[in-house]
This record gives C-alpha cells, sequence and structure tokens, in this order.
C-alpha cells in the first residue's frame, strides 16, 4: 500500500476469499472470483475514499493487517457532535442475504414483543412496548406496560446479561423460554413464550378521536418498510373519509426504513403543497457532487397509483430516541415546505445522514455517504429534533413539549401521557408540566449491557426512490397527455 493513494474501487470489486457460487436470491449467477481478504480490505479502502461522505476523516491504514470486519470498522470518523455523541453512529455490514430477507419481508424471529429498557444496568427495569398482531407475546395476554421480572429463572434486575440475552432475543424459531411477568394491572404471572418468525405490522391502533368538536386520527407507525406501504395509503385513506382535520402520528418507535415510503406519507399529510417541493435533497461528498440529487414528495405508490391525501397545515409526531432517520427525514422534510409539525415527547435519535447499501463478497456494507437536506436546504439535526416549549432558538429545536414515555397506559389511549398532551396542545397551545424523567425513560434499546441495538432498522435507505421518481414523471406525462 502506498500511503494516500488509490486505485478505484471497481479493481477490487467481486474478489473474494471465499468466492458465493450458484445463483442470488432474484436468480442471477453470483459475479464473485477468487480473490483474498486482501483484496477485500482493498476495495473496502478504496471504496470508503470514494463515497464515505468524510473520507478526509479516515485515517489511512494498511489493509492487510487486519480481517475484513475489524478493517471496515476502521473506514469511518471517530469525530463527535457538539453533544459528544458518535458524528458516525450508522456504521455497519449484515449478511447480503440475512439484509435481503429482513429489508424485503418484514420478518424476524421473536415473540412478538418489543421491549423498552428503562434502565439498561442494574437495577434493570424491561417493559413491554407494544406488541405484534397473532403473536406469541399477544396469544399469552401481554400488553404494553407490562414488565419482564425473571427470564429463565434469572433476574432482570441485577442478572447475568448472557442469560437475559439468549431469553429475551431468540435466535431460531422453535425456542422456548420461560418468563415472569408483571402484568398492568399489577399481578404476576408466569408464562412460556417460543420463538416464531414474526411478520410485523408497522401501522397500528388507528383510531379516530373527537376533540373540541374535531376529528383527530391517530395512528403508529413503526417501519418505514416495503410492507408499510400499502398501509398507510389504506389509513390516509379511512382517515379522509371520516374527515379527520387533525392528524397524531406516533413515531416514538419508529427507526427509519425507505425513503420513498417516508416521502409518500408526506404527500399524504400535506398534499398539495408538497408537490414539486424536495422531500430529500441528497448532498454527497466534494468526490461526488455529480450525484446530489432532490427526491421529491411521491403522490404515487409502488403500483402506480395515485395516493389520498389529508391536505393538512399541521402535524402532531409522537417521538423519542427511537425515533430516526426515515422518520426524522418527514418532520425536517415538512418543516421544509412550512407545514407546522409539533413535537410531543423526548429528542430524536439524530441521523440526518443515508447511504446506499452496497454488497462486496456476500456482505452488505453500510457507510454514510450523503446528508439529507429539506426543501430549504437544512439538514443539521446530528444531535436530534428536540420539543421546546414556545420553539426554542436554534434551528433544530421544533415547537413541542417534553413527555416522559408512559408505559400505564396503552398506545393510542388518550390518556396516555404523550397523546394526552398533543390533544392538549391542540386546543389550548400549551404543553403539560415536564418529568424530570422525560429523557431517561424513553432510552429504548439502550441495551449496552445487553445486546446491540437494532441498526437495519434505524437507519434511511433510498433503495427504490429513483424508480419510485421515474414511475412519479411518467404518470405526470400520462395525466397529462389524458388531459389534453
Amino acid at each position: 500500500m502506498l500511503a494516500g493513494v488509490f486505485r478505484p474501487s471497481a479493481d477490487f470489486a467481486g474478489f473474494c476469499a471465499n468466492p458465493r457460487t450458484g445463483v442470488d436470491s432474484a436468480g442471477a449467477p453470483y459475479a464473485d472470483r477468487p480473490g483474498s481478504v486482501a483484496y477485500e480490505n482493498n476495495w473496502l479502502r478504496s471504496w470508503s475514499n470514494e463515497d464515505y461522505l468524510w473520507y478526509d476523516e479516515i485515517v489511512d491504514v494498511d489493509p492487510i493487517h487486519h480481517d475484513t470486519p475489524t478493517y471496515f470498522n476502521l473506514m469511518r470518523t471517530f469525530a463527535t457532535t457538539p453533544s459528544g455523541k458518535d458524528k458516525d453512529s450508522a456504521h455497519f455490514s449484515l449478511n447480503t442475504e440475512e439484509y435481503l430477507a429482513a429489508r424485503d419481508a418484514g420478518v424476524a424471529v421473536g415473540y412478538g414483543a418489543r421491549w423498552a429498557l428503562l434502565r439498561s444496568r442494574p437495577p434493570r427495569d424491561i417493559r413491554i412496548a407494544y406488541t405484534e398482531p397473532n403473536s406469541p407475546a399477544t396469544r399469552a395476554s401481554l400488553t404494553r406496560g407490562a414488565q419482564v421480572i425473571e427470564v429463565d429463572g434469572v433476574s432482570v434486575r441485577d442478572g447475568a446479561p448472557s442469560a437475559l440475552n439468549a431469553g429475551l432475543f431468540p435466535s431460531e424459531p422453535g425456542e422456548a423460554h420461560t418468563f415472569l411477568v408483571r402484568d398492568l394491572a399489577g399481578s404476576e404471572r408466569t408464562i412460556v413464550l417460543t420463538a416464531e418468525e414474526i411478520t410485523e405490522d408497522p401501522v397500528q391502533n388507528e383510531a379516530n378521536l373527537e376533540r373540541a368538536g374535531r376529528t383527530v386520527g391517530y395512528m403508529l407507525f413503526n417501519d418505514h418498510s416495503r410492507v408499510s406501504e400499502g398501509e398507510l395509503a389504506a389509513a390516509i385513506r379511512r382517515f379522509a373519509n371520516d374527515g379527520v382535520e387533525e392528524l397524531v402520528l406516533d413515531l416514538r418507535y419508529n427507526g427509519g426504513g425507505l425513503l420513498y415510503v417516508a416521502a409518500e406519507l408526506g404527500y399524504m399529510v400535506a398534499g398539495a403543497k408538497s408537490i414539486g417541493r424536495v422531500f430529500d435533497g441528497l448532498q454527497y461528498n466534494d468526490k461526488s457532487s455529480h450525484k446530489n440529487f432532490d427526491f421529491p414528495f411521491l403522490q404515487i405508490d409502488s403500483e402506480d397509483q395515485a395516493l389520498p391525501t389529508l391536505d393538512l397545515d399541521r402535524l402532531f409526531v409522537l417521538a423519542g430516541p427511537g425515533t430516526c432517520s426515515a422518520s426524522e427525514a418527514l418532520v425536517n422534510a415538512l418543516r421544509g415546505i412550512d407545514v407546522e409539525v409539533v413535537l410531543i415527547g423526548a429528542a430524536t435519535c439524530g441521523k440526518p445522514y443515508g447511504f446506499l447499501p452496497e454488497d462486496n463478497c456476500g456482505t452488505t456494507y453500510f457507510s454514510i455517504q450523503f446528508k439529507g437536506v429539506n426543501d430549504k436546504g437544512f439538514g443539521d439535526y446530528a444531535d436530534g429534533f428536540v420539543p421546546v416549549r414556545g420553539g426554542g432558538t436554534e434551528p433544530w429545536h421544533v415547537p413541542g413539549c417534553l413527555v416522559a414515555d408512559d408505559f400505564d397506559h396503552l398506545l393510542g389511549d388518550p390518556d396516555e401521557a404523550r397523546l394526552q398532551a398533543a390533544l392538549g396542545y391542540m386546543q389550548t397551545g400549551t404543553c403539560p408540566a415536564a418529568s424530570s424523567s422525560a429523557v431517561s425513560l424513553t432510552a429504548l434499546d439502550d441495551a449496552l449491557p445487553m445486546k446491540a441495538r437494532d441498526l437495519l432498522r434505524e437507519n434511511r435507505f433510498y433503495d427504490g426512490y429513483r424508480d419510485a421518481v421515474v414511475r412519479q414523471d411518467r404518470h405526470r406525462a400520462r395525466v397529462l397527455r389524458q388531459g389534453r
């Protein structure tokens, strides 16, 4: 290696230490060729120098001295944000087949319970945030707020993390584990949960609420996935038919996903005022500025069908540290076209960056390549959007209220603290008394002593976005032809 000198990444692409044979999930033959770890690392070195947003902050390390996973982890900046968190908190890789399966199917192995760690270090406190329909959790009558006391006889409060992880996060269908739980009403019981392949339902708890003579729509939205696209359109169509005048979108557990789904949702919220405006403008590094591209709000879905819209001037978003990436892009995009966003809960996680997943030799790499900005050119919220009573003074401050996550009520219950605060704000424009625990109580999946968070759910992916833009342009052309 000659320090500071980089051959094109294409010179090393597909030369693999363990080349794949046969065909991929789409039926195409693998293009892998016999190579080595050195080839794979050299590809990472050159690719990172070409495409990584902060390529000039990478220390140029000799690729022959590390295994590939270790070397990839060095191909990033180690700088921090003003708050002290990692500037790059979204640098990871996955087995390619695992990534494609998770992206396309919305299926995961588990019990259908999303765990919330109110305290991740002893004395730990683990609750259920929500459950998936028709899952082992719902069949065991588990609901939001139930507390896990023991896992396979090991105390959650101060037991061994390895034992707790094994029970809380099963790896194979058919695994059975015993739980002592305390239900929302306070009674304790022992149950056995057997892991299954869980098809996640990303849109739940849609409801109409009446407040001060106005119809308010509420829905829990947990993942910008392919599965969610049709469910979102159906929910918005029902809200439109029911005359919904205000919408509360619960994104507190939505870690991100596909940006084209978020762009569709943005149009369904804002309607005509979003047409022709930027939803997410991509800004690459100075070597790749020719790739800069402004993605619009999308008016049609992946089946080329026109989307419904509520034509709202204001959106209430329930949020917290689990609100990331594509969910933050939605907030930023709407603010960029002067749709008022009221944020209720706690600061979002702070991921204004994105990437195009890149496969090499059976591993898909996720390395930040661009920053996303709204129609006004703003995208500087690396420490998250912060709800501030009265609106605040910084551009990442959002009018709203700090409200602790409430595990004593079900999601969608008008008495649940965050939803109650949103409904109150609609009527009075004021916030309830802020809880001192508003931030700490929402540190979801802050499980460093236990299990790493699922990064795949906490990032923005542009898969399918360009295709969606092409579909929209063709759709507009057809409409214009039909109108002549």
